[in-house]
């Protein structure tokens, strides 16, 4: 990811990947894959609502706050550098990872104001030669023009596995089924809300990536990119 610079002024638009899916999908990893292989910026929207929650959480706002959240997104001082995030100059890598705060990421990310407030700063990662973009409305919310648009699926048993997985390999415990019982609960918040549900967006490939391993998934990407 990098710091978004201002808009590219051109007639044609800068061309655009939305990758979108459910949480644990792999569409971060995936997303940055594309984009390092076709020499493209990338953009983890779902950062942007985690560092709005942890400074949300620092604040000691409460997560129904919504004028409150939503005037801290809109002044986020975040900085995303090669392999290490930002706020507030406090390195947050690792901890916008944890799972309290994704949990608090997608009740924040319900909040109609906060996503208002985060949607120009998302515009701004669109510059040339092209962007690769993951989260849960890219491709029906952000860039609705985007060339070719992505909704990566798998099935919540493998979904909560992989991030089992993902925790041990930092050295996080974690029980199985607590995150199974989260991820449910994030997917009926995600698909329910009122306001840029995640949904595949009109004319989205979907990819069930349940049993496929990230290399397959990039290389089906590159594929439709290029018939495209």
């Amino acid at each position: 990811m990098v710091n978004p610079p201002h808009l590219v002024a051109d007639q044609n638009p800068v061309p655009v990947i939305t990758i979108d899916g459910p949480t644990a999908s792999g569409k971060g990893t995936i997303a940055q894959r594309v984009a390092d292989h076709l020499g493209w910026h990338a953009l983890d929207s779902g950062a942007l609502y985690r560092l709005t929650a942890l400074a949300a959480l620092q604040a000691g706002l409460d997560a129904a706050d919504e004028p409150g959240i939503a005037a801290l997104a809109r002044s986020l001082d975040a900085q995303f550098r090669p392999g290490k995030i930002l706020l507030a100059a406090q390195d947050v890598t690792d901890i916008i990872r944890q799972e309290r705060i994704g949990n608090l990421a997608s009740q924040v990310a319900a909040l109609p104001a906060v996503r208002t407030a985060l949607l120009a700063r998302q515009h701004d990662f669109r510059q040339t030669p092209g962007l690769v973009a993951d989260g849960r409305d890219m491709g029906s919310v952000v860039f609705p023009d985007a060339p070719l648009k992505i909704f990566l699926d798998a099935d919540v048993g493998v979904r909560a596995e992989r991030r089992h997985k993902q925790l041990k390999d930092k050295g996080i415990s974690a029980n199985l089924d607590d995150l199974f019982q989260d991820l449910q609960s994030r997917d009926d918040r995600d698909r329910n809300r009122a306001h840029a549900p995640l949904v595949a967006a009109a004319g989205a490939v979907t990819i069930d990536s349940s049993r496929l391993g990230v290399d397959q998934v990039v290389q089906q990407v590159l594929d439709l990119w290029r018939n495209h």
